[in-house]
């Protein structure tokens, strides 16, 4: 049974990220759910105390692409183990992405996930609706949801929409936001004839080169413009789409990047091999560069994880590589990259990751929460989410950024039980998270009996 939301709750003595983005020694007073109030010394009486001791207090993550595999491809991933692993890396809430079994491309469908999720879900938590070539009048009535999903590549059956005509008519009715995959399926269907045989992990990144997610993001580009439809490109990848928004990005465009694509590059393939293997996939230093260049200029809009977890089997790996086990990986046996699925888990690892590159001086931590929530909270009219204010949901994460710990396989809460980044040493571990304002992760630990609320969309 959940507890009641309406308990208050009271963290004394946090380092709170206002909305302004500067930081104040504070108190949080929570009650029904609710930030009610933020002060020094405030003289009240909860329910739960919570001394926080000057960790930081952030606003939770929202995630706004996750691949959670249920129903369907549970064997890889769930929405009870997907949303642990959430609430141990900060994210209070996630967008998850339509290629379940079956597809969430209706109505029927979307009520299926919208109930499990009330069920399992420790997080809160919306879900797209997916675009075919036949159901355009299920993307205009399907609620709630955030938007519309496109596949324009790297995608088979019903969910691949990749004919412009067919893109067209779906950009051309309705309102609602429409999410893209952006890669022109021909040119990889003709790139893999090219390069078929060859099992090198890296030629995944010459197949799906940069000009098939260039051809694919100046065509959703056009078809924006040419309706004025809100779009939204998801997982941004090449230096050529950041130079592209950053000359012809509408106001009504948004954009996208992975940890992955900002902080791993072709040369982690020959020691990851297939496990880092995506869609679109993994660039050059350069693109690196010059999507962090666009994420700080506001080219690129916000982070996502595109968590996208397949077992260790399916990705014809015994083990993960990392220092523990390289004499494992050089006998491994590489498969062509079309007989391994792509995709990696992400959301366990992807604050830490981005928190640990502002101390590094890279960003700072008001942009990171910025790009991981805020953000994204207004570019999906997510309601009552992304700041820590009065009247603000009390969805909140309180971080350790004097402390470093490492990507341990052992301590992941994601079914398929690895991560690209085993090994790195982090700072900025979520020590507690709170969803709703109730803790649902302290120290290792989950409050088995939180479960998240469906987001509600003020598009």
């Amino acid at each position: 049974m959940t507890p009641s939301p309406d308990r208050t709750l009271l963290i004394r003595n946090a380092r709170v990220l206002l909305p302004n983005g500067h930081f104040q020694s504070a108190d949080v007073w929570i009650e029904g759910g609710l930030i009610g109030e933020i002060g020094s010394n405030l003289d009240r009486t909860a329910d739960t105390v919570i001394e926080a001791n000057h960790l930081t207090l952030l606003p939770g993550v929202i995630d706004p692409q996750v691949h959670f595999r249920e129903p369907g491809l549970e064997h890889k991933e769930d929405l009870t183990t997907a949303s642990r692993a959430c609430a141990r890396g900060g994210v209070t809430s996630f967008l998850e992405m339509p290629n379940t079994k079956p597809l969430t491309i209706n109505q029927a469908a979307l009520n299926d996930k919208l109930t499990r999720a009330a069920q399992k879900s420790f997080v809160n938590f919306g879900f797209f609706i997916g675009a075919t070539a036949e159901n355009l009048p299920d993307l205009q009535t399907a609620t709630p949801t955030p938007g519309i999903k496109i596949f324009m590549g790297s995608m088979h059956g019903d969910l691949l929409v990749d004919q412009e005509g067919a893109l067209d008519r779906i950009f051309a009715t309705g309102t609602r936001l429409i999410a893209v995959h952006a890669e022109d399926q021909a040119r990889i269907a003709q790139r893999r004839q090219e390069f078929a045989g060859i099992t090198d992990p890296a030629i995944h990144s010459v197949i799906q080169d940069n000009q098939a997610a260039l051809n694919a993001t100046q065509l959703a580009l056009k078809l924006s413009k040419k309706y004025r439809r809100r779009l939204h490109i998801l997982h941004l990848s090449t230096a050529e789409e950041a130079e592209l928004l950053r000359q012809e990005k509408p106001a009504w465009v948004t954009a996208e990047v992975t940890p992955q694509h900002l902080l791993l590059n072709t040369g982690d393939y020959e020691k990851l091999g297939s496990l880092i293997q995506m869609n679109p996939p993994i660039r050059s230093v350069h693109d690196n560069e010059v999507l962090w260049q666009a994420l700080q200029d506001g080219v690129i809009d916000f982070i996502a994880t595109d968590h996208a977890p397949h077992t260790l089997a399916e990705k014809g790996r015994a083990t993960p590589t990392n220092q523990a086990d390289e004499e494992a990986s050089a006998t491994t046996v590489f498969l062509e990259p079309a007989k391994v699925p792509s995709g990696m888990p992400g959301v366990e690892t992807s604050l830490p990751l981005m928190l640990t590159q502002a101390m590094q001086g890279r960003c700072s931590v008001a942009q990171v929460s910025h790009w991981m929530s805020t953000a994204v909270a207004k570019a999906y009219g997510i309601v009552g989410k992304g700041a820590i204010a009065p009247g603000y949901d009390a969805d909140l994460v309180l971080v350790d950024l004097d402390t470093y710990h490492p990507v341990l396989r052992e301590e992941l809460q994601t079914k398929c039980g690895w991560s690209p980044f085993e090994g790195w040493n982090l700072t900025g571990w979520p020590v507690i998270t709170i969803v709703g304002g109730q803790v649902v992760y302290e120290r290792g630990k989950f409050n088995e009996q939180v479960r998240g609320r469906a987001l509600i969309f003020n598009p």
